[in-house]
């Protein structure tokens, strides 16, 4: 709300702010130009103020939260800046070109300052370290780490609420801190055009990491990332093999571009990534089929939920509906089909029905059952 200036003593209203997220960098990178428009008046450590001053009122303020003149001079002088009150006034003019909104308002006989708005709001930054918090593959040390630079976008009094806490059941979290280096690796190469290579681990039963095919570099094309069962996935297209694969981010490592060109388009033209991992089972893949299921009524949300909206349920009887589903069958659709129980049956094709007779048989020899199948 914008108020008119008082006899002798200003308010400030100031444009939206749209650089903050930076802060401060875009600080820095505007300061200057800034300062050649403004006088100088004399004082200490005049160059820092205008920085000085958008730290102090970005750290100590918000909606809530407001800060007084005699005030902004304390925190100025603890940085060792020194000023009157007349060059405050215009410095906070000034910190529109940095993109702060500043707001005065009279209380009592004296005004409270403080900014009005920022790129992010508490809401929408609760909603993201609580993301960060629950998601598995964000290492606990790159959660603190993220978390605290999420508290720079608000005030010291709101980056109190956001140290929150989700609690996941059964929750464990990534080990591997190289990660996010990796993912931004593959992002190069799929911008450049360029494969990559990487080494592959996996977990031995003395919980010690060991890589796959004895060491063996993997030269892949990568093409895409996906996101299924709270992992990363990348997607891309082995060569030699010449088949479109996937591998967990989190186990690769030693990942480096390579300057041979990707190859494996004409496999990717048509390829919805969306929908790739829609259909396969904890990025298990499969040769892909047109799967009929009768599901029980219940169970609608339970393959709305899997495979989105789009797909048509059709009524069998008054308890169930038939569905077509377009899957990678492998072991792990069959054990999802499995898991529940009487609810879903598998129709058809044939040789998909067999495969499940196939591990119900097996399961049940597994387990010493006398039950014939």
């Amino acid at each position: 709300m914008k108020t008119s200036w008082p006899k002798g003593r200003p308010v400030f209203i100031y444009g939206e702010a749209e650089c903050t997220i930076l802060f401060p960098a875009v600080i820095q990178s505007n300061y200057h130009q800034v300062r050649r428009k403004t006088s100088m008046p004399k004082g200490k450590n005049q160059k820092l103020k205008l920085y000085r001053l958008a730290q102090i009122m970005l750290e100590n303020t918000d909606e809530e939260h407001y800060i007084t003149m005699p005030e902004i001079k304390e925190k100025l002088e603890e940085y060792e800046v020194t000023a009157d009150r007349k060059s405050i006034y215009n410095d906070l003019k000034d910190l529109e070109k940095l993109g702060i909104e500043v707001e005065g308002e009279p209380v009592g006989n004296r005004y409270h300052y403080h900014v009005v708005e920022r790129p992010f709001e508490l809401p929408e930054l609760k909603l993201l370290v609580d993301a960060i918090q629950s998601s598995k593959f964000i290492t606990q040390k790159k959660t603190n780490t993220l978390i605290k630079k999420l508290e720079k976008l608000v005030s010291k009094y709101d980056a109190q609420k956001l140290q929150r806490q989700v609690y996941v059941s059964g929750r464990i979290k990534a080990m591997n801190e190289s990660i996010y280096y990796t993912v931004d690796a593959i992002h190069n190469a799929i911008s450049e055009n360029r494969k990559i290579k990487f080494q592959y681990y996996q977990w031995n039963v003395k919980k010690e990491m060991e890589l796959r095919h004895d060491g063996a570099w993997y030269h892949i094309s990568p093409w895409g990332l996906s996101w299924d069962d709270e992992n990363y996935y990348l997607v891309g297209y082995d060569s030699e093999a010449e088949l479109i694969k996937h591998y967990r981010v989190d186990k690769m490592l030693h990942i480096r571009m390579s300057t041979e060109a990707r190859e494996g388009k004409e496999h990717f033209k048509q390829l919805d990534m969306a929908d790739y991992a829609k259909k396969s089972f904890g990025m298990f893949g499969g040769k892909e089929k047109t799967v009929k299921l009768l599901v029980d009524n219940r169970l609608a949300g339970v393959i709305i939920d899997r495979f989105g909206k789009d797909i048509m349920l059709i009524p069998a009887d008054e308890n169930h509906f038939t569905v077509n589903v377009d899957v990678h069958v492998s072991k792990q659709f069959l054990g999802w089909v499995f898991s529940l129980g009487e609810q879903v049956k598998i129709l058809s094709p044939e040789d998909v029905v067999e495969q499940m007779r196939g591990e119900v048989k097996r399961l049940v020899e597994q387990y010493g059952s006398r039950i014939k199948v």
